[in-house]
């Protein structure tokens, strides 16, 4: 193991669990990266990690739905947050490294951001181990700009940077933003691009949309703003209209049933005083995607 990558206490990490895993053990790496350095509206993604960190020791580990205690499945180990500047494409550089370590040492990275130019990073050591990889986004913005205040890697920018890679398709839920200059992108590889906007909810197809992901390996990339405003303000972009916990789940555990999913990351928390509860919801769709995954 690099010496890049030291290990949270065990009691103060993701679920503040009770008993130690080492990194070896672990099948599942928590990475906490506070990247905040291309937000357009209100700031604070760099404080979202310690947050849902934080929040996760309020979590019940007993979930009804499966009726166990599903982190049994998947040892877990909670990297120390690295000092992350402002430099936007040397923090991108850096964590593409770490994530390229957790998946060379055979391991499910799970990263909490921070803004969405994480996924910029994050992605890239997928892109490269996998020929036929299908994200899967939630989000109130199609994120498709090629660049945004002159930043080809803003968070603007985090799903159109993924599909540089010409292998990769692109599944998102809950869009209800897109600027014009995002359309002739969008139009061009609608071959390998589906979007479900937020205002069609009631019109989704969810068994069609599996065909995108039926066999595939698939990294699942969440933007909190994805979530309606009214559950989720503590976010740089809130935005009304969105989805809701139960909109999500069946989303999240179908894809999950079909295809291999391979990383993810949360992103974009903001967290405000007295608002404890955004950072409890995060907190806990980290453990439901870790428990869909490995909990069958």
């Amino acid at each position: 193991m690099s010496q890049k990558l030291k290990i949270m206490p065990y009691d103060k990490g993701f679920l503040a669990l009770e008993e130690e895993c080492s990194y070896e053990e672990a099948k599942v790496v928590i990475v906490p990266f506070g990247l905040e350095s291309s937000v357009s509206y209100e700031g604070g993604t760099r404080n979202g990690p310690r947050a849902m960190i934080k929040a996760s020791h309020q979590v019940e580990l007993f979930d009804d739905e499966f009726w166990c205690e599903p982190f049994t499945s998947f040892p877990l180990c909670t990297l120390e947050e690295p000092s992350v500047s402002s430099k936007l494409n040397h923090e991108i550089d850096n964590l593409e490294a770490m994530i390229q370590q957790i998946l060379d040492d055979g391991k499910f990275p799970m990263t909490f951001g921070g803004e969405h130019s994480i996924t910029i990073g994050t992605i890239k050591p997928f892109a490269r181990k996998y020929d036929d990889l299908v994200i899967l986004h939630f989000d109130a913005h199609a994120d498709l700009r090629d660049s945004y205040n002159n930043e080809p890697n803003s968070h603007a920018s985090a799903l159109r940077r993924c599909l540089d890679f010409e292998h990769i398709k692109l599944v998102s839920y809950g869009i209800r933003n897109i600027s014009q200059s995002e359309i002739p992108f969008l139009e061009a590889n609608s071959h390998r691009i589906k979007i479900n906007w937020a205002r069609t909810k009631s019109q989704w197809n969810l068994e069609e949309d599996l065909q995108w992901f039926e066999g595939k390996n698939v990294y699942l990339t969440f933007d909190v703003d994805g979530f309606d405003s009214s559950v989720m303000p503590a976010t740089g972009t809130p935005e009304p209209g969105g989805l809701f916990w139960n909109d999500v789940l069946p989303i999240i555990k179908a894809v999950m049933s079909v295809s291999n999913v391979v990383g993810a990351d949360i992103n974009e928390l903001a967290p405000k005083d007295g608002m404890h509860f955004c950072d409890f919801l995060a907190a806990k769709l980290a453990y439901k995607i870790l428990s869909y995954k490995f909990c069958k």
